[in-house]
């Protein structure tokens, strides 16, 4: 096992690189393509092969995939994350360069370094420890490390069924988890689906004095009032036909349910809210996280927003909405239950647009990867690791899950509830990420043992 000394004496190491990567303005929002972003993966190409694995590019129709592999046996791990990062505006609320990391009260700040630069880079430098220490594992370890995750995967789908064989493998580590609260380890066992899309109306052709509020049709308030249809004064989603295409969870399911410590206080405080929507609390709140569908209004625009005053009635309005769905449920079908439900309510007017969908995953709790996890992060000391049957979020966990049939789970716990992924001055511990380069190499360790 490779021992924390052997981590404390390379933190300095580990680091440089870890920063090295995280300079990199890999932003997938805005490339469009050409020798800038394809070097991005060049270089991460280049550090699995300096530790030892065999790697490539991969071409897709967007950004290339970093494919890397070592090792021989009967068993199969495959790794997943991705090179991409979020923009990082708005810059004026960084309190350093997001793209020049500084290490403030033993975290450090950078965009990507927990969402997923620092995850990536601890496996990496785990497979060049263990190989250091091992040699050559007795399993094949591929790796998968696209260059779109932040901008919807567009070109992974394509990619993973074209490359089924290659990409075969009995258990798949998903991108890093979390730690909660309490500083707990989390181990995810899927991830939900999504369907995104817009809710548009128009009224006249340009913007109207409002001195023809009364007469003029308001975009706005008809979205206001279609979007009053979607839920009700309880919280509920009320359309028509979403909750039946629900699967019931498993009994363990509800058993890990159960089982999970969930600090109410701490996560309202972090948030800054007296109470949690609807007033939810414990085990009710905990359900509805993780087994339970969402409508999410994300952004609404129409008409004036400046300042001062402007008295017109706006031409037009939209409103961006997430569903987050649970197993049973998927994007395509909800779209159009959607469209049904508005029209059956005389708002066929509307116009509904399907932004991007991702269908739900699941690995069964009691998997044996699952298990492994768990003891993994006994044998670095953490015994308190908490296993949650999936995590509110969603991403395209569904294409190794269920297009391929390979258990997948999210573990590693670089990630912290004060992290700020996707907003600015984005942070992982320094302790927490030296943590995980152990971990990571423990549980090849682990998994080449048959774990």
């Amino acid at each position: 096992m490779i021992s924390r000394e052997r981590i404390d004496g390379s933190r300095d190491e580990l680091r440089r690189e870890l920063e090295e990567f995280l300079r990199m303005p890999s932003v997938s929002a805005r490339a469009k393509g050409g020798d800038g972003f394809r070097g991005y993966a060049e270089w991460v190409r280049d550090r699995f092969r300096e530790a030892g694995a065999e790697a490539r590019l991969m071409e897709t129709a967007g950004h290339p995939v970093v494919y890397a592999e070592i090792g021989t046996g009967d068993r199969t791990l495959l790794s997943y994350g991705h090179y991409d990062v979020q923009p990082p505006e708005p810059l004026n609320l960084w309190e350093s360069e997001p793209f020049e990391p500084a290490v403030r009260g033993g975290s450090i700040y950078a965009r990507g370094v927990a969402d997923d630069k620092g995850d990536v880079m601890a496996r990496i430098q785990a497979l060049r420890l263990y190989i250091e220490e091992h040699g050559e594992p007795p399993f094949k370890l591929k790796f998968l490390i696209e260059g779109e995750e932040e901008v919807g995967s567009p070109n992974l789908e394509a990619f993973v069924h074209e490359n089924r064989e290659l990409l075969a493998a009995d258990a798949c580590l998903w991108e890093g988890s979390m730690k909660d609260e309490a500083g707990r380890p989390m181990i995810f066992c899927g991830t939900k689906g999504l369907a995104y899309v817009e809710l548009r109306a128009r009224g006249a052709s340009h913007d109207l004095h409002s001195m023809y509020g009364g007469i003029a049709p308001n975009p706005a308030w008809r979205l206001v009032q279609a979007l009053r249809t979607i839920k009700d004064e309880e919280g509920e989603i009320t359309v028509d036909g979403i909750n039946e295409l629900i699967e019931a969870p498993s009994e363990s399911d509800l058993e890990a349910i159960r089982n999970i410590p969930f600090d109410e206080a701490a996560l309202r405080a972090s948030w800054g809210v007296e109470a949690l929507d609807r007033n939810l609390t414990g085990e009710d709140a905990l359900k509805e996280m993780l087994l339970r569908p969402t409508a999410n209004i994300a952004g609404i625009h129409s008409g004036y927003t400046g300042p001062g005053s402007k008295t017109i009635v706006p031409s037009e309005a939209f409103v961006k909405m997430d569903f987050r769905l649970v197993a049973g449920q998927s994007p395509g079908p909800v779209v159009e239950l959607l469209r049904s439900h508005l029209r059956r309510r005389g708002f066929e007017d509307l116009e509904v647009v399907a932004l991007h969908g991702v269908e739900a995953a699941k690995t069964p709790v009691d998997a044996p990867v699952v298990q492994t996890a768990l003891e993994t992060w006994k044998d670095v000391g953490q015994e308190e690791a908490v296993v949650y049957p999936t995590v509110g979020g969603s991403g395209p966990t569904s294409l190794i899950a269920h297009d391929l049939g390979i258990p997948t789970i999210m573990t590693g716990g670089i990630v912290n509830p004060e992290s700020r992924i996707h907003a600015p001055n984005e942070s992982a511990r320094l302790e927490d990420y030296f943590e995980a380069v152990r971990y990571f190499a423990r549980f090849f360790e682990r998994f080449g043992d048959g774990g």
